[in-house]
């Protein structure tokens, strides 16, 4: 429970302005301490601050007053669609992000008619690109050259010692590229040495519920591979520039640590961070020909995921019912030097 000073200062107004707000509008249900004191619950103060931060926006005390908690998130997240719209032109609603494709190499034409089957891939929790068949890991290596695959999935009637090592040797490119074998038989030894490597190992006949299954739990393993590697390619002018100053998510930062739930703040906080390593790494890149290359990369990654934070703060911001911040877009642009 928090006293009337503590509420105001959370706030960030006047002791006396949230007094006449409640003598007025009745705004919460406070309870009144042994002494005679108002006290407020975190619910209490979760209204309060959403109903400040719509008063701020020009929202007149009177008509939002009567308004219940969900009512008042309504006006608050169309209130942050129309700022995001007018930030740029026309924002549709944030949406989830379609899983993008799993881009399997298949070895054994058997196995490669197996993944074809539309029983077997209406089971799979997300989408596949099958590489092949391919007869061996040889001729999948030359056929793939210089492309990027997320997995690779075998199929070995018999499973001998040294499987690895021929791997190595023939397919270099594979070496760290996670891998599944479906195999007929095989000694203890050589499944021991395959499964310290990290090779996800299934013993055929398995039914395609049980192998949908076991896909399934290798590509939700495989998801962070393709997720660095889909933003390692990304080229900086595909990233848009920051939406919002440091000044303004650390005001959001300050405004959202009133609310029961704290995510919107430690994602303005982790924006402000990939910001100024982004900029960072863009000042080391001009800075000699050998680290070029490795800066010029990580302000891609940094960029992509600034830029994937603050699609993740709007929809946090929209989910909570809190106003987002003026972006960039909505004040006067800035010298460069102070983005």
């Amino acid at each position: 429970m928090y006293r009337s000073g503590a509420v105001a200062r959370m706030l960030r107004m006047p002791v006396a302005t949230l007094r006449v707000w409640e003598r007025r509008y009745q705004l919460t249900q406070a309870a009144l301490s042994p002494s005679g004191q108002r006290q407020y619950s975190s619910e209490d103060v979760r209204r309060l601050a959403l109903i400040k931060q719509l008063t701020d926006l020009g929202h007149a005390i009177g008509s939002i007053a009567t308004l219940g908690m969900e009512e008042l998130q309504r006006v608050a997240s169309t209130h942050a669609t129309v700022l995001s719209g007018s930030a740029t032109g026309e924002r549709p609603a944030v949406a989830p992000v379609p899983p993008l494709a799993w881009r399997v190499v298949v070895i054994g034409a058997a196995l490669g008619s197996r993944m074809q089957r539309p029983a077997l891939l209406r089971r799979l929790a997300r989408p596949v690109e099958l590489l092949g068949p391919f007869d061996s890991l040889g001729e999948a290596a030359t056929a793939l050259e210089g492309k990027h695959v997320d997995a690779l999935l075998v199929h070995e009637p018999q499973l001998l010692d040294g499987w690895i090592t021929s791997l190595e040797s023939r397919a270099p490119a594979f070496a760290q590229t996670p891998k599944a074998i479906i195999y007929g038989f095989a000694a203890d030894a050589a499944c021991d040495a395959l499964a310290t490597a990290g090779v996800a190992l299934l013993r055929e006949p398995q039914p395609d519920a049980v192998l949908a299954q076991w896909l399934n739990g290798l590509a939700r393993a495989d998801g962070p591979h393709q997720k660095a590697a889909s933003q390692s390619t990304r080229m900086p002018g595909d990233v848009r520039p920051r939406r919002w100053s440091d000044a303004a998510l650390a005001d959001f930062a300050t405004l959202s640590s009133t609310i029961a739930c704290e995510c919107p703040r430690h994602v303005a906080e982790l924006l402000v961070q990939l910001s100024h390593f982004e900029k960072y790494s863009a000042e080391c890149a001009n800075r000699n020909a050998q680290d070029a290359q490795l800066h010029a990369y990580l302000q891609q990654v940094a960029a992509a995921s600034r830029a994937s934070f603050e699609d993740a703060l709007e929809y946090v911001a929209m989910h909570e019912g809190l106003v987002l911040p003026a972006s960039h877009a909505q004040l006067p642009h800035p010298p460069a030097d102070s983005q």
